[in-house]
């Protein structure tokens, strides 16, 4: 999908849901409280006011699609952004879809919906899936990507660093996805759902730094 089509997607999603926003509260008596987290277990710790809960969603689905629309914009090498672009999508069209799951979730109580719990969740593992999919395609770039030291300084860093993190982020993406839909205990699943970020973020930080170590004690 191109980027005109990720803000037609985006003003769509944002009018979609409030639309059922406003339905969602016509439906609530005066008062209502909705749920807008949810610990380990699955179980709702955190509640708004009606309105907060629903618009507070819609809000950040309108403000994430502004920020990566600009982001184009911002980057002063045209081949850097078209370099980039690939991955961008891919997280603009998941984050979209994942704020939609997150709604979803909110105004489920209004419409006497009995989603999963977990339903977050397990979109936010499969976002890290769909970008970690997509991360090799990236190149040296000042917004999108694995951006250290070593991988700004050097092409050769930036893509062996994001083969690598292409890898770990699906791996840390599975294993969300898993800890999401397997029944485990809410500490196995605050546990594995650590392990994943870990997973995910950590090795390719010091996989970069070893790259560039190696090649400096070859020159």
């Amino acid at each position: 999908m191109t980027n005109r089509g990720l803000k037609l997607a985006s003003v769509g999603v944002v009018l979609g849901m409030t639309i059922v926003a406003l339905v969602a509260l016509y439906r609530l008596p005066p008062g209502a409280q909705l749920p807008t987290h949810w610990n380990a277990a699955g179980e709702v710790d955190r509640r708004m006011s009606a309105p907060g809960a629903l618009f507070f969603g819609i809000g950040m689905s309108a403000l994430l699609s502004l920020v990566l629309a600009v982001v184009p914009a911002l980057e002063p090498n045209q081949a850097r952004r078209d370099a980039g672009a690939p991955v961008l999508r891919a997280a603009w069209a998941g984050l979209l879809v994942l704020m939609v799951a997150v709604e979803g979730a909110v105004v489920a109580p209004a419409f006497g919906w009995h989603l999963p719990t977990l339903l977050p969740l397990a979109g936010a593992g499969l976002l890290l899936i769909v970008i970690g999919n997509v991360l090799p395609k990236s190149r040296p770039g000042f917004f999108v990507g694995i951006r250290t030291p070593w991988t700004l300084t050097d092409p050769e860093n930036w893509i062996a660093t994001h083969r690598l993190g292409s890898r770990t982020m699906m791996l840390g993406g599975a294993t969300i996805v898993a800890a999401a839909v397997l029944p485990l205990g809410a500490g196995v699943r605050q546990a594995l759902i650590m392990a994943a970020v870990v997973v995910a973020a950590l090795p390719p930080l010091i996989f970069s730094w070893w790259f560039w170590r190696r090649r400096a004690a070859h020159r």
